[in-house]
């Protein structure tokens, strides 16, 4: 039973994906659009977390100034050492996703990063 039930899904899958053909007037449109898209989405991520981390900065710097909060260099060298290898190394995985290459992308993630 089981295994006619995954034959089944199998013929139903390849059925769709047979018949799913893009027409190739538009065909090279998908190519073109999508690292569009992500670049636009990424500049636009980018712009946000950029102005967000300064409004952080701008926030702890007034508040050790006025002295609420108090900081050493010490503490915040060895915060950063401890974190900073832990974001590099997330942060290196999309080099092999995103396709900075792309001309499309670069354009799309100017764009978001000027109108974002």
């Amino acid at each position: 039973m089981e295994k006619h039930l995954s034959m089944e899904c199998f013929s139903l899958y390849y059925y769709a994906v047979e018949r799913m053909t893009v027409p190739p007037e538009l065909a090279w449109i998908v190519p073109v659009i999508i690292p569009l898209i992500i670049g636009l989405l990424v500049g636009f991520i980018v712009k946000r977390t950029t102005k967000l981390v300064f409004c952080v900065v701008a926030l702890v710097i007034i508040l050790v100034v006025t002295g609420y909060v108090s900081f050493t260099f010490q503490d915040v060298y060895e915060k950063a050492m401890e974190f900073l290898p832990t974001i590099i190394e997330m942060g290196g995985g999309l080099k092999n996703i995103l396709p900075y290459s792309c001309m499309m992308f670069l354009i799309g993630l100017a764009l978001g990063l000027w109108k974002g």
